[in-house]
């Protein structure tokens, strides 16, 4: 077995963020990539998976609801699959 877990799979992603003793991790890694823009003081973690199509077309789907220092809610969604029309959802 490897040293790393790639945070980019399902399990990698899960493994470093998905439990409660992790969420003060996951608030300061989200932060960090915010770069002030948002200040996330609470998260909860939703795990929305849909079935892959094939045996090889495993995806992550992750929902990530957070609330800010300004009591905004915001979604953060962790997606690690192709996605043809990124942009036009952008």
């Amino acid at each position: 077995m490897g040293k790393f877990i790639n945070p980019f799979t399902d399990f990698g992603f899960k493994h470093i963020f998905g439990r409660e003793m992790d969420k003060d991790i996951l608030i300061e890694f989200l932060n960090d990539l915010l770069e002030g823009e948002h200040t996330i003081t609470e998260l909860r973690i939703m795990n929305n998976e849909r079935l892959p199509e094939t045996e090889q077309g495993r995806k992550v789907i992750f929902d990530i609801h957070c609330e800010t220092d300004k009591g905004e809610r915001i979604i953060i969604e962790m997606q690690n699959r192709e996605q043809p029309h990124f942009k036009d959802r952008a």
